[in-house]
């Protein structure tokens, strides 16, 4: 694991509860793409594929960390990053073990905008989009979120 992979995964246990109740592993952070790792016994639903609750936090986490990684890379090092809206689809079940979640960068226009709106005002939003495959690699749910970032002077009174 790298240094950035092993410094998310101590984050997501420490400031992310949930994310050890689902199992997640921090597999990889290469060429601006993020892959995570969730088992599928602790994610389990009444139909023995994964829960659609779990499928929504798989791809929540993903696009969380990646930009929380892509931050550090820029130099700026926070975790005050919420995820204000999603919008998830679930075009096929999911049904293994060793359940993939992934997050890569949005176009290099938009995460240019978003650096210097944070860096003008504090706080700037940006859309990312994460994806969780089934065993053959094909979309079982694709969330496109918007993720904000404040600066810890505006964090009172932004919604989670």
């Amino acid at each position: 694991m790298s240094n950035a992979t092993t410094r998310l995964a101590e984050v997501f246990a420490r400031d992310i509860p949930l994310s050890r109740a689902m199992g997640v592993q921090v597999l990889s952070w290469q060429e601006q793409q993020l892959r995570l790792q969730f088992p599928l016994a602790p994610n389990i639903n009444h139909q023995a594929s994964m829960f659609g609750g779990s499928m929504y936090c798989a791809a929540v986490l993903a696009g969380w960390g990646w930009l929380h990684l892509a931050l550090l890379e820029t130099g700026i090092d926070t975790t005050h990053i919420v995820v204000q809206s999603g919008q998830i689809n679930y075009p096929r079940p999911i049904e293994h073990e060793h359940i993939i979640a992934l997050c890569g960068a949005p176009e290099a226009r938009a995460w240019q905008r978003f650096l210097a709106t944070y860096r003008k005002h504090g706080k700037a939003r940006l859309q990312l989009v994460s994806r969780v495959l089934t065993a053959s690699g094909e979309d079982g749910a694709v969330l496109t979120g918007q993720f904000v970032l404040h600066s810890q002077e505006n964090a009172k009174g932004c919604a989670e």
